[in-house]
């Protein structure tokens, strides 16, 4: 398995090219407490000069493991781009690594708020109850403190509040 996706713009037809192929896992370099790559991005793309624009259009897809928001349980979606339209602003001639577009474009389709019954196999959401506010009793669990007389910045505020109240 490559782990970049080299077009060489020198060898491009005219017409343009088809590419399919995998790339591992390890390109998302994701951090430890986010979603994980748990297989290849998976491409199947059609690949076509304009100009000074290199425009990739297929199919994208590869796996990752989010923890739902709701159940704290990971799941396992597939992120999948059918159709990707990727442009690729050509710099210069040679060689062109397009690896880390295509990097991007899968990773801004991660979801907001990731939830398990939208992953591969969907599960059944449950809440923990109690996480829910409504669940919650009304009466509050901490008492107030009562204020001493011997806090008299306290006192001092108190007075100025009133007299304001005056005005």
């Amino acid at each position: 398995m490559k782990s970049q996706l080299v077009i060489d713009l020198s060898s491009l037809p005219e017409d343009g090219k088809q590419f399919e192929g995998e790339l591992p896992a390890e390109i998302f370099d994701l951090p430890e407490d986010d979603a994980k790559a748990v297989g290849p991005l998976v491409y199947d793309l059609f690949v076509q000069r304009f100009g000074s624009e290199l425009l990739l259009s297929g199919n994208l897809e590869a796996p990752f493991e989010f923890t739902c928001v709701r159940s704290l349980h990971p799941f396992i979606q597939t992120i999948r781009l059918d159709p990707a339209a990727i442009s690729i602003e050509i710099l210069r001639e040679g060689e062109m690594d397009v690896t880390e577009a295509l990097r991007e474009e899968v990773l801004i389709q991660f979801p907001h708020d990731p939830r398990c019954e939208e992953g591969d196999e969907p599960q059944e959401c449950e809440i923990d109850s109690r996480y829910l506010a409504v669940d919650k009793s009304d009466e509050p669990e901490v008492e107030t403190a009562p204020r001493s007389e011997a806090n008299t910045s306290w006192n001092a505020l108190d007075a100025l509040k009133d007299l304001k109240d005056q005005l």
